[in-house]
């Protein structure tokens, strides 16, 4: 059965609850800085495994210093529930790669 997507005051509701995310379109975004591109690069593997686990993938940009994700649920073209889990496990981990 594929995820319902969530109404626009839903998705504004959760948006309140995970800081530095923001509305782009149909997607949910955020960038980090972190101190080095190794660091950068760990905090990628790092989502690449919690996506594994959830089985939900977003759209992850990696420069020098800097990491980007776009979260999006590609089954029914919207915002759902699975998209705000997976932003909120990216935000509990960010900090233990000393991402801002």
């Amino acid at each position: 059965m594929p995820t319902e997507p969530l109404s626009q005051k839903e998705i504004e509701d959760r948006l309140r609850e995970l800081p530095g995310w923001s509305l782009e379109g149909d997607r949910i975004a955020r960038s980090y800085r972190l101190a080095s591109h190794f660091a950068a690069t760990a905090m990628v593997v790092h989502i690449a495994q919690i996506q594994e686990e959830l089985n939900h993938h977003s759209d992850l940009t990696l420069g020098y210093n800097t990491l980007a994700l776009t979260v999006h649920s590609h089954d029914v073209n919207a915002l759902t529930e699975r998209d705000f889990a997976l932003a909120d496990r990216v935000e509990k981990i960010a900090p233990g790669h000393g991402a801002n």
